[in-house]
């Protein structure tokens, strides 16, 4: 019996999968517990649509992470720390306190997990920092840190 999956279900097959099932497994586990429905031509059709329509959302999440990286490059973030000995950096910039800084001063919503440093920031300077903003769009933003 052919069954297209809601679910993923462990050792058979992933969401919006098509598998061929022995009749017992389908009519007695997948079918009662809405694990998948059967593969008829209407719910074949209902698959193509689901589909072409997360094609298109997955479409425009990538127009709109590539427009926020192309606004985020033109843009600067100042973080302000306390000066140590030497005139050094007392402490580190985090990924949290950049992201902060930019909702503060710029408006722009970024996440702290999906910004990437590469090492602590602990000295005064501008850095520029890589922002995952989408599996295959990464932007970067400039942050200068300065006494405060």
């Amino acid at each position: 019996m052919k069954i297209i999956l809601l679910q993923d279900v462990k050792n058979v097959g992933k969401k919006g999968q098509i598998i061929d099932a022995s009749d017992g497994y389908a009519r007695n586990f997948i079918l009662p517990k809405k694990l998948g429905v059967e593969a008829n031509s209407k719910n074949m059709n209902d698959l193509k649509l689901q589909n072409a329509n997360a094609e298109k959302i997955a479409k425009e999440q990538l127009e709109n992470a590539k427009e926020f990286a192309a606004l985020m490059e033109t843009k600067e973030v100042v973080v302000t720390m306390k000066a140590g000995e030497g005139g050094r950096a007392f402490g580190s910039v985090s990924s949290k306190e950049i992201a902060q800084a930019a909702k503060e001063q710029c408006g722009m919503e970024i996440d702290k997990k999906k910004i990437q440093l590469p090492e602590a920031i602990k000295n005064f300077g501008v850095y520029e920092v890589t922002v995952k903003l989408h599996p295959q769009v990464s932007g970067k933003l400039k942050v200068k840190v300065q006494e405060g």
